[in-house]
């Protein structure tokens, strides 16, 4: 990495917008010194909730080349032991020092040695119950920028962060401002809907997830949204009708197609062909090549290789420098990338293949439901049973519903199971916990069966 302490501190002064951010050059600092006191390169595990802090503990690990494990601040008992267990850190630097420390009693001592230098390790998993760090460096991470610039063509990018830090969309729009020399505002989402920062919008990209999309629509601030440059839209699959209410807005939309193990993006659907009616994932960026494990070029599971491409989950190394997905897709005639599910969670139920995204979306645009799930439930006569795990709206019948969707889906997909709850676990990122409502259906149905 060819940036100094003082690069870092020169873009922080003059191109970083957000709360308490004059403190930070200072911080960044004091950090670097305490961390650089023991002459061992250590292993430093980063868990700040507020920006400012977090910055400049990143800044002053990666200024160090020290091992950064970046962590989020929110996670309980059973997150914590597992991760304190495989990291064995050295250095920890978070706000609630004394929680992350009570869970590290006990764990076992393991200490690895990577053979990479200045290694970035980004968290994914959290959802399915098992955390697991991807092992990026700081040449990955930029070849995701170099990729995202000549996509969109632009020399500086400017972003407008409201995600988590730790998380590797929110972690890239730093990444993308500070190796660009753009600008970077980061603002607490709750705070989005008051214009706090008098910034042109119209220069600036901003990263959401569907459900902050759908939480800005309906309060009504889809005028200021339709003045950013691009609003890139990721994280989780999007439901057709808030995207036909952004495009009825005018908002420049870019739904995008990544991992944390590609360093965000890899396909983009860019805002002009959105705007167009399109609603698919668009183009392989640059810096990636994408193949569908079919012989026939259709429907299959989705290779990657790229550049960006995470080296491997902590310790361990990838043997191969590509990636094999659960993610099916296709590309179509004008070489547009289209995600229809994932093989683990498509449903077998009388010999059919029956795929989730395609129920949901169809559910969502009743407008009859807050939110949706569908799973695939144990079931001896039929293999499966579609089963629907669902937030309605307050008069929605489940009678309603299944009337509403005869004509929109063929008989094999309309679930058979219809469960209701308040609200559907789903993490930061608007991703759903699809195995807790796995063992929550199976179990309600098992009662219900008495």
């Amino acid at each position: 990495m060819e940036y100094s302490l003082e690069d870092f501190e020169n873009y922080t002064k003059n191109h970083l917008l957000c709360e308490n951010s004059d403190r930070l050059p200072q911080l960044t600092e004091e950090i670097y010194l305490q961390i650089t006191q023991s002459r061992q390169t250590s292993k430093v595990l980063l868990a700040e909730r507020d920006p400012t802090k977090f910055l400049a503990s990143f800044i002053a690990a990666c200024a160090a080349g020290y091992p950064v494990f970046l962590c989020n601040p929110d996670w309980g008992q059973q997150e914590w032991q597992q991760v304190l267990s495989l990291v064995q850190p050295d250095i920890i630097l978070a706000s609630d020092l004394e929680k992350i420390l009570f869970n590290s009693q006990n764990t076992p001592t393991t200490n690895y040695q990577l053979p990479i230098t200045n290694p970035i390790m980004i968290p994914t998993g959290g959802s399915s119950g098992k955390i697991k760090f991807a092992i990026h460096t700081w040449e990955t991470l930029t070849a995701s920028v170099t990729g995202f610039r000549k996509y969109f063509q632009v020399q500086q990018v400017n972003s407008y962060c409201v995600l988590p830090l730790y998380h590797v969309s929110g972690l890239m729009q730093f990444m993308r401002s500070f190796t660009s020399g753009g600008k970077l505002v980061i603002q607490n989402f709750k705070q989005l809907e008051q214009e706090i920062y008098h910034i042109n919008s119209v220069n600036f990209f901003i990263s959401l997830v569907p459900t902050q999309l759908q939480q800005l629509l309906q309060a009504r601030v889809s005028d200021r949204l339709a003045q950013f440059q691009t609003v890139l839209l990721g994280g989780a699959p999007a439901w057709n009708e808030i995207l036909a209410e952004a495009r009825s807005k005018n908002i420049s939309l870019a739904l995008t197609y990544g991992m944390t193990e590609t360093a965000s993006q890899i396909a983009t659907l860019k805002p002009e062909d959105f705007l167009q009616g399109k609603h698919n994932c668009g183009k392989i960026l640059p810096h990636a090549k994408v193949e569908i494990c079919n012989a026939q070029n259709q429907i299959g599971n989705i290779k990657i290789q790229s550049a960006s491409l995470a080296l491997g989950y902590y310790p361990n190394i990838f043997t191969k420098a590509e990636l094999t997905l659960d993610d099916l897709g296709y590309f179509d005639a004008q070489g547009y990338l289209n995600i229809i599910g994932r093989s683990s969670n498509k449903i077998i139920s009388g010999g059919e293949n029956i795929y989730p995204v395609e129920i949901e979306a169809a559910i969502h645009n009743t407008q009859l439901v807050k939110d949706i799930c569908i799973i695939g439930i144990p079931d001896r006569h039929w293999g499966q049973a579609v089963t629907a795990i669902y937030v309605p709206k307050s008069t929605t019948s489940i009678t309603t519903l299944q009337t509403t969707l005869k004509n929109k889906l063929s008989k094999f997909k309309i679930p058979k199971h219809w469960i209701p709850l308040t609200t559907l676990p789903r993490n930061s990122q608007g991703k759903i916990n699809r195995q807790h409502l796995q063992q929550l259906a199976t179990t309600l149905l098992q009662e219900k069966s008495l």
